[in-house]
């Protein structure tokens, strides 16, 4: 059996933050149900081009495969019940609304909390649920710049330049889950469920912890360094004779075989790099004499000189040579699921193994399915139900 297997998960979450935990949730054997509005559902659906499988958007495909899909108006209160009844059934609940909103709806933690005191209630938001910034609208860039990500990622020149995926998002949504195992561990010692209060800005300061340390030990506010790394040198994207790549020299022993590998012994013990903290002192003129030195060579034969003594180094790949890559497809990165390509699970297990299983659900489309399986909701119920626009299904 899967990890995960056996907990219910309910998911009134929406684009991506709360949608990429409840997927790892899915992928690694949890019942998640999401629950979206009859009204469009989910925003991701409509986020593209491109788009595929019934018209819906590549973006909300790869982030809701394996859940099953329910639909119910909040603005009703028979909705509102309907949603409580699900409540009763459910291990844990996610949502990323803003905060208030599940409070409004009457399906707050203090509300949901009387009628199943062992729910896990987990709420991702921008900024959390108190603090001066509370009630600020968020989304994933607005975060890399309230939190400092923004200030440190650029060219060296100083352009602030925003991380080419969305950091936030994903970084709040792996807390998420990280913080809904944790309560559901309490729990096995307590009997008793607890509220998750995770937001994007503390999860960004938190993941950015060497960079704030590295700031409160010196005092001096970081800059953008293109791909250079403030506290390790030589530690950069370099241009080859005929493309960038990346190399990583992170201790002596390194940088004694990486001088040697290059054809400058000479730099080992040059008083100006013979250690880290001298080389990164002198930055500029090292990495100037190491640029003329690989603009010699292409840089898949500056590649295979790294590695035959271990320096850690890689081409820029392109999205395209990634997917291609024979890693990538030993380790199942790109399986195809309901008929397109989708990413594959990121932790493997030896005995348990997660797995990408079923592709992302039509809006309502198993409504009926579990109103009658969870809540032994009969035929013409359902009828009237969907007549009177409480649920939709599909």
């Amino acid at each position: 059996m899967p990890p995960l297997e056996g907990l219910k998960v309910l998911d009134f979450s929406h684009a991506l933050a709360g949608p990429y935990c409840t997927l790892l949730f899915a992928e690694y054997g949890a019942e998640v149900y999401k629950l979206e509005s009859a009204d469009g559902g989910d925003m991701g659906r409509g986020w593209g081009p491109p788009f595929a499988g019934d018209a819906y958007a590549s973006f909300f495909l790869g982030l809701n495969r394996g859940k099953r899909g329910i639909s119910i108006n909040l603005k009703k209160p028979e909705g509102i019940e309907l949603c409580l009844r699900l409540i009763e059934k459910m291990d844990v609940l996610i949502e990323n609304f803003r905060p208030g909103t599940m409070e409004r709806l009457g399906l707050g933690y203090n509300a949901v909390h009387q009628r199943n005191p062992r729910l896990i209630y987990c709420s991702i938001s921008g900024y959390g649920q108190n603090g001066p910034s509370r009630d600020e609208a968020a989304m994933d860039l607005i975060v890399q710049a309230s939190s400092g990500l923004l200030s440190i990622t650029g060219t060296e020149a100083g352009e602030e330049v925003r991380c080419g995926y969305s950091v936030a998002d994903v970084t709040s949504g792996l807390f998420a889950l990280i913080g809904a195992l944790m309560a559901l561990r309490s729990r096995e010692q307590t009997g008793v469920g607890q509220y998750v209060d995770v937001s994007m800005f503390d999860s960004m300061i938190s993941t950015m912890s060497s960079n704030y340390m590295t700031f409160l030990g010196s005092g001096k506010t970081p800059k953008p360094m293109g791909t250079a790394f403030p506290t390790v040198v030589p530690y950069r994207v370099f241009a080859g004779l005929d493309r960038g790549f990346a190399i990583a020299v992170g201790s002596e022993k390194l940088w004694s075989a990486f001088c040697g590998v290059i054809g400058r012994p000479d730099l080992e013990i040059h008083p100006d790099y013979a250690t880290n903290p001298v080389r990164v002192q002198n930055r500029p003129a090292l990495e100037a004499i190491l640029a003329g030195i690989f603009r010699e060579r292409t840089a898949a034969a500056w590649l295979e000189t790294l590695r035959s003594v271990g320096i850690p180094c890689s081409l820029v790949r392109n999205f395209q040579e990634v997917f291609d890559h024979p890693q990538a497809e030993v380790r199942g990165m790109f399986p195809m699921i309901g008929g397109y390509r989708t990413t594959g699970t990121p932790v493997k297990f030896s005995e348990t193994p997660g797995r990408p299983t079923t592709a992302a659900p039509k809006l309502g489309e198993h409504t009926a399915d579990v109103l009658k399986a969870l809540l032994d909701v009969e035929d013409e119920v359902l009828e009237r139900l969907q007549a009177t626009n409480v649920i939709c299904a599909a």
